[in-house]
């Protein structure tokens, strides 16, 4: 046993008797070869505990066993996972160690949050977008000793109050701030510094409440807008370098899965695996439940990881009786089911609520559909769970979001300006990772925003412009509603839950607009619809039929 690795392992550590004692106990059944590799685990596991004295002991050691014996076989380390967004982790940013830490709340959080929540609601989402803004290679200073390219020119944010205390013109001057409207007709420019009004013309899908970088002039209390876009988005992978290895997304393991090389294997050594998603499943409609059992019929010898269906659930209102009546279509869905064994022993069956399910008012994220309502489905479908809305799975090293909101529809309703053409690199320069910023004063103005009159009335939606101004909306916003909140109301103190920071791998967002599937920054966003997605996990794939 008087190995040198073990001799080592004592001159590193100051081990009590007992320590000595277990520690010879375990490893002496053990191969001589074995026996360094554990010592060098066993010392890495105890010099990572939290120590009060140099003296090591028992429990020190037990604990350092256990922790490699349980290494690769973390019960977190979950294949499929359904994730409640009310249980989304909260981060805040730390300004001066640059770095995510992570909210603990010994309390749970309220429905119905105080006045002061909605405040932090708009602050916390400006700090995500402020520090990723930042970041991106236009913003950083440019570093001493090094050439520098004219192609490259760097440039610098400014807070509104460096606007406001300036007494006279300032030129080429960039702002990151929210877009509101705080009289009729007139757009200011707020961030958590103060307020600016705006003069400004632009295209793209912008709304109020969403978060914009602003380039122009400002002279005589007034900021001219020459060029807006968004704020750059970035990848995930770069996202996640300053959250450490912390889970972001949410479930029950503590550090994130994407990093876990047991469930990347597990993913691509089933490279067939899919998870099926439906939306606007009308259960009181015969059409529907027949095509439901041809979908089973045709995946029964080959049951996918998960069917994720999405309400609205019932076809229409039914006042008083709705949740009765929705109680008696989810028990014939599930008799369905049950013909289908293979099905129900391998699949797990994923059920968001869309607006019109009970029992909550319209307003994001959505609690599950009651127990009582869904006892009996559960009862007879031992793999069914049913999530809030918008809802978060993840499979194995991916991570996945779902919506069921009229989300496309809303935007476009209520932008500013609507795009009539192009895509959205035309109309929101700042958007882009490749963006160029300069100079417009030679520019016409094609609409006038803040005059007195009235904006524009938006033009009819057209399909090829609002899909991927979309897609570039939401991520490049790190949220899934950038609307007023008396467009699209929120739970002040769950907002976190609607950010998309770390971007997912895929964006669900069932919407009666048609359907579509886009690609940015390596996540991909897709509509279903009124359709039937099939997305191919192992090779990022969605298709629909």
């Amino acid at each position: 046993m008087a190995s040198e690795a073990y001799i080592l392992f004592m001159e590193q550590l100051d081990l009590e008797s007992d320590a000595q004692n277990l520690l010879v106990e375990q490893l002496r059944p053990i191969e001589a070869r074995e026996r360094e590799e554990w010592l060098d685990k066993l010392t890495d596991y105890v010099q990572k505990q939290s120590l009060i004295s140099s003296v090591i002991e028992k429990e020190h050691i037990e604990t350092a066993i256990q922790k490699c014996l349980r290494k690769g076989l973390d019960e977190t380390e979950t294949i499929f996972n359904v994730i409640n967004t009310f249980n989304v982790p909260r981060f805040t940013f730390n300004i001066e160690t640059k770095k995510f830490t992570k909210v603990c709340n010994t309390s749970p959080q309220q429905l119905f949050a105080p006045p002061r929540a909605k405040a932090f609601l708009f602050r916390d989402r400006y700090t995500i977008l402020h520090q990723r803004t930042a970041r991106h290679e236009l913003f950083t200073p440019t570093i001493m000793g090094t050439d520098r390219d004219n192609s490259n020119r760097k440039f610098k944010l400014r807070p509104v109050e460096f606007l406001l205390s300036s007494s006279g013109r300032l030129n080429e001057v960039i702002v990151l701030g929210l877009l509101t409207q705080l009289r009729e007709g007139r757009y200011f420019l707020e961030d958590p510094s103060g307020i600016v009004q705006l003069d400004m013309y632009h295209t793209g899908l912008h709304c109020e409440n969403c978060f914009v970088l602003a380039e122009g002039w400002y002279e005589d209390k007034i900021f001219h807008i020459q060029g807006v876009g968004f704020p750059p988005p970035e990848p995930s992978k770069s996202s996640r370098a300053y959250y450490g290895n912390a889970n972001t997304f949410g479930g029950p393991s503590i550090v994130s899965l994407k990093s876990s090389t047991k469930l990347l294997q597990h993913e691509k050594g089933n490279e067939d695996s899919m998870i099926v998603f439906l939306a606007d499943v009308w259960l009181d409609h015969f059409k529907v439940m027949e095509k439901l059992r041809q979908l089973f019929q045709g995946y029964s010898e080959f049951p996918p990881v998960a069917f994720v269906l999405m309400g609205n659930f019932l076809s229409s209102q039914h006042g008083s009786f709705h949740s009765s009546l929705l109680k008696t279509h989810l028990r014939a869905l599930a008799d369905l089911i049950l013909q289908f064994p293979e099905i129900v022993d391998k699949s797990k069956f994923v059920l968001i609520p869309g607006p019109t399910d009970p029992a909550s008012p319209n307003i994001l994220p959505r609690p599950t559909i009651p127990r009582h309502i869904t006892s009996e489905f559960l009862d007879k479908i031992p793999g069914a769970v049913f999530g809030s809305n918008p809802c978060r799975l993840q499979y194995c090293t991916q991570e996945i979001v779902v919506l069921r909101e009229d989300m496309v529809t809303k935007m476009c309703r209520n932008t500013i300006h609507f795009p009539e053409a192009g895509e959205i690199a035309d109309h929101c320069r700042v958007s882009d990772a490749s963006l160029h910023i300069r100079s417009k004063r030679d520019a016409q103005p094609t609409v006038l925003i803040g005059q007195e009159s009235a904006p524009k009335p938006p033009t009819p939606v057209k399909d090829h412009t609002c899909k991927p101004q979309f897609t570039k909306t939401i991520l490049c916003q790190a949220h899934l509603a950038p609307l007023p909140l008396a467009v699209c109301p929120i739970y002040w103190a769950h907002d976190t839950a609607m950010q998309l920071y770390p971007l997912p791998d895929l964006v669900v967002v069932a919407d009666q607009f048609n359907a579509f599937t886009a690609s940015y920054m390596d996540c991909i966003v897709t509509n279903p619809v009124r359709k039937v997605l099939f997305f191919f996990i192992s090779r990022n794939t969605p298709f629909t039929l």
